[in-house]
């Protein structure tokens, strides 16, 4: 595989998904970005947006495993990652594997669960793998973790902390759609649900084949101050307490690496850097209290900063 084959695969992918789903091809975008850089999104928006729809619309794109996990308060660790049990038969404890173990998996209403069932993620979503009883079990690749959460209702809600938020690749809003579209919408899902019509079209082997190829998209030293000098301004900047971490700067470069793979581009530009910064730097960002009321203040930081570090002009043909 190539560099090529990576966009003939994203094309696929976008066109299957588009039978589904009505616009939204930026976010479609980002899930893709995420499964080959072996991220993870959450997906923040009110309820019935489509956030669970475009997940299930994803995973049966690919010819993968799915699970879903409805997360509720008394969603135990055991629950996402399975059990030792007794079985009486073979007169030994044996392995039974929890939802966790799947190509794609969606966690809905994600911030229902209790901080110890959140934390519990953690491990997976950055070693691909799951500690129980003192095994270690590695997960299937590719592995992508979609969550879901809704910002409105807080009753019964447990936030996300910092740590678990730096996790996730990318942090993106569904929003509501056009006039147009939600036309569209009421059209196509008059008489039937087209997601029980789709088909896949890619497989699991050529996600984990293109994840092996995209680091080979180069990146200028230009470019790479270019991103160190976004993220460090985030950690300067007056309304912000927490900046950007390293883990944020690496997220950043591999989704403008996948970006323009997608793009059917073997360089990054910093236009690539530009689009992946608000998704991928905004919510590793803790704001000052002054600033906790707007619901756009990490977004604003980040623009901010952008507004600010001159752009390097010659990037591009130095990566080239």
């Amino acid at each position: 595989m190539n560099l090529e084959s990576i966009h003939r695969i994203a094309d696929r992918i976008r066109s299957n998904v588009s039978e589904v789903i009505v616009g939204k091809e930026d976010i479609v975008d980002k899930l893709l970005i995420a499964i080959i850089a072996s991220g993870h999104v959450l997906l923040e928006d009110v309820p019935g947006t489509g956030k669970t729809l475009l997940a299930k619309a994803l995973a049966k794109s690919l010819d993968g495993s799915f699970k879903r996990i409805q997360f509720t308060p008394d969603l135990l660790p055991s629950d996402l990652s399975g059990i030792h049990f007794y079985n009486q038969k073979l007169s030994e404890f044996e392995f039974r594997p929890g939802p966790l173990f799947a190509n794609i998996v969606l966690a809905d209403e994600i911030n229902r669960a209790t901080p110890r069932t959140q934390s519990s993620l953690l491990e997976c979503m950055e070693e691909r793998q799951v500690s129980i009883d003192g095994t270690t079990h590695v997960l299937e690749r590719p592995f992508l973790v979609i969550a879901t959460q809704n910002p409105v209702e807080q009753q019964g809600t447990f936030p996300l902390p910092e740590a678990q938020l730096d996790r996730f690749l990318f942090k993106v809003k569904m929003g509501y759609p056009s006039v147009d579209e939600g036309l569209s919408i009421m059209k196509r899902f008059m008489s039937e649900n087209p997601l029980e019509l789709l088909k896949p079209v890619v497989n699991a082997a050529d996600i984990v084949e293109a994840q092996r190829v995209y680091p080979t998209v180069l990146v200028s030293d230009d470019l790479l101050h270019y991103m160190l000098s976004i993220v460090e301004g985030t950690r300067v900047h007056p309304d912000a307490v927490l900046g950007v971490s390293p883990r944020g700067s690496q997220a950043l470069l591999k989704a403008c690496q996948v970006h323009a793979a997608l793009r059917g581009r073997d360089f990054v530009t910093p236009d690539d850097v530009k689009t992946m910064a608000v998704p991928v730097l905004a919510h590793r960002i803790a704001v000052r209290s002054s600033q906790r009321m707007r619901a756009d203040a990490a977004e604003t930081i980040v623009m901010s900063v952008l507004n600010q570090i001159p752009v390097p002009a010659d990037a591009p043909l130095t990566a080239r």
